[in-house]
Order: structure tokens, then sequence, then C-alpha cells
């Protein structure tokens, strides 16, 4: 879906983070079940809070979520786009996603979008989630100018920004 690499070709991709409470990996097809579960339950609360296509995950199937995991693995591969699956510690549970896609709407290098399942949602884990991962990106990725929609703008002014 990209063209070129999100990030330099010398880069070391972080293979991911644990906190005390969660952990973020590279989201990949063996993980569709568990996020399957994470998406359909909190399906709702995603149209408020991370998903622009406000139709989203409306009518999702669990074989069309696999394709859709695959497709993430593969451009995580190529390294043009970056999608880390939020799970608890010993990953009986898809907590959330976290996604990183390239942009040069408004000036900004890296759209950065994540979201907490339903049940987590009041408590507290959405603010560690978006909190640990603004740490992440300035400390560990190289990019200068990143974008977090749905949070530090409203999806309605990101999808108003031009493309740059």
């Amino acid at each position: 879906m990209y063209g070129k690499p999100l990030v330099p070709a010398d880069f070391d991709v972080p293979s991911g983070l644990e906190t005390d409470c969660l952990r973020l990996r590279p989201l990949c097809a063996s993980d569709a079940v568990k996020d399957y579960d994470a998406v359909m339950t909190s399906a709702e609360r995603l149209k408020t809070v991370y998903c622009p296509i406000k139709t989203w995950p409306d009518g999702l199937t669990l074989e069309q979520n696999l394709k859709e995991l695959a497709w993430h693995e593969i451009e995580f591969q190529k390294r043009k786009s970056f999608a880390y699956t939020v799970v608890s510690l010993g990953e009986s549970q898809v907590l959330g996603c976290l996604y990183l896609y390239p942009t040069g709407r408004g000036g900004h290098d890296v759209e950065v979008s994540l979201w907490v399942r339903a049940s987590e949602a009041e408590t507290g884990l959405d603010a560690h989630l978006y909190e640990t991962v603004r740490r992440w990106i300035a400390e560990a990725w190289p990019f200068e100018t990143p974008a977090y929609p749905g949070r530090e703008i409203s999806w309605e002014d990101w999808a108003a920004l031009p493309e740059g």
C-alpha cells in the first residue's frame, strides 16, 4: 500500500516494549483470534476513539481480520508501516493495538494511532499506553514530527490537514 520504507534502512526497528502491565510486540497473523475478540468487544468504542472510518469494524469476520493482520505483518517486514499488538504480560488477552503509518499530512512524518479494548478503557490503561508510546516514539524511533490524531488533534482536524 505504501511506497518507500517508513524508517531508514540502517534503523533497528524495536521488537517491542514492556511495562509493568502490558507488552507491545509486532502484530502477526497468529494473533487473529485474540485480536478479533478485542476488536469486536470494543466495536462501538473504536468508532469514537480510534477509527475515522466510522463503519469499521461493522461486519468484520474472523477471516477478514486474519487477512488484515497478515497484511500488517508483511508491511512491518517491508518496513512500510508498523503494527504492534498490546497484550497482557502473560499474553492471555489482546488489550489493544498501536499503528505507525507514514504521512506527510500537516508536516508530520508519522501517524501514530492506538487504542485499548473497551473493558480496559476506564482502568487507566489507555492513559498509560498513550504516555508510554509517546515516550517510546520520542526516545527509540527516528521520527521528528509524530502526529497523534484522535488524541492531540481531532480526527476531523486531522482529515482537513493538507497532504504534503
